[in-house]
């Protein structure tokens, strides 16, 4: 194998060990190699632009920024860069946002290494690719009404544990309207009150804690 032929991998991950597991399943393939590492977002952008690297696995969970926030400014400067998302995370909205922003692929951290490393072959090809599982997730929600920005905002400090009074101080708007909100939220989410509506929030990506 060529040094040309080799599918150089940029990896960020905020856990060490991760990295370290990726690498050494990445550098034992005859095409591939790990030749840069970043734990947080700043860094993986000041890899890229650096090394300019095949493929980038993107954590979605990271220190200083979303890793979709960082995969969006890698791509801003750099729109063919390919990347996939790696993550622990099957909500449906953050995975709509991730391919929406341009993730190449999808990819949960417990999926068996053979599934990684034809994925990240598949992408460097120029192909797109999203899991079984996850496809089966998209299609479960599609055409469900999404939540508006002040009902995110509105839900996640209910997921804090504020009172609707709390809310709306910290919103600025009155406390009518933040039962408005609450009764809007838990009709779309199908969720029978504040508690159940948190829950569905936190699994589905909407929100986080």
């Amino acid at each position: 194998m060529t040094e040309s032929a080799q599918i150089h991998v940029l990896c960020v991950d905020d856990h060490p060990l991760m990295r370290e597991g990726i690498a050494a399943i990445l550098n034992n393939q005859p095409d591939m190699e790990i030749v840069a590492e970043a734990s947080n977002g700043r860094e993986a952008l000041e890899q890229f632009r650096s090394i300019r690297c095949d493929i980038t696995l993107m954590d979605l969970r990271l220190p200083d920024m979303s890793g979709i926030d960082a995969m969006t400014s890698i791509l801003k400067e750099f729109p063919r860069a390919r990347i996939i998302m790696l993550t622990m995370s099957e909500g449906d909205v953050e995975i709509q946002r991730a391919l929406k922003a341009g993730a190449c692929a999808y990819m949960l951290k417990t999926m068996p290494r053979r599934d990684l490393i034809e994925t990240i072959r598949k992408v460097h090809k120029g192909k797109k690719h999203i899991p079984t599982e996850i496809a089966s997730n998209l299609a479960e929600h599609m055409g469900t009404e999404t939540l508006t920005e002040r009902e995110v905002d509105v839900l996640a400090l209910l997921g804090e544990g504020n009172r609707n009074r709390d809310i709306a101080d910290q919103l600025f708007i009155s406390e009518e309207t933040v039962k408005v909100h609450v009764k809007h939220i838990m009709d779309k989410l199908g969720a029978s009150d504040r508690t159940q509506a948190v829950a569905i929030a936190l699994r589905r990506g909407i929100i986080h804690l």
